[in-house]
């Protein structure tokens, strides 16, 4: 597996790669109503090229497949991070969170942090992030749980 930089003709399985994720794993968290709010039921294929043009995620790579990706803003904000739902604990999170550490240090940011739901609070815990407060957002007029997590490094 590699990690590399997105590119233009990576977005339409990344639309695929979150939307599967978010119904097939995220579901054991949330309701079909929350999940449904999630990801839009028509994801727009134009936001999401503009989107992850601007915000430039890391692509995890196996054989030629995307398994995951992951974005990291300047002041050190992971913003979505995904795994592939085929791939669910194959070590493919925790490469890709090695990736950027490393980018983060390398960028001297000293602090990361997440919004990290549910599902992937234990991930981030695992990985020594430290839960800052629990908070309730809305997407599309229905409201989530999840976590404000932060790690220094």
């Amino acid at each position: 597996m590699i990690i590399r930089e997105y590119q233009l003709s990576d977005t339409k399985a990344i639309m695929k790669l979150f939307y599967d994720t978010v119904h097939q794993i995220n579901i054991f968290d949330y309701t079909q109503e929350q999940v449904n709010a999630w990801t839009g039921e028509n994801m727009d294929y134009e936001f999401w090229q503009e989107r992850l043009k601007s915000k430039l995620p890391y692509i995890a790579e196996n054989h030629g497949e995307i398994v995951g990706f992951a974005e990291l803003e300047a002041d050190g904000h992971i913003d979505c991070f995904y795994c592939h739902s085929q791939y669910q604990r194959q070590g493919i999170g925790s490469k890709l969170l090695t990736y950027i550490e490393n980018i983060a240090k390398l960028r001297l940011i000293d602090r990361l942090y997440v919004e990290a739901s549910i599902t992937a609070k234990p991930f981030f815990q695992d990985w020594g992030f430290n839960i800052v407060k629990e908070q309730e957002v809305e997407r599309r007029g229905v409201k989530f749980k999840n976590y404000v997590m932060e790690k220094y490094l």
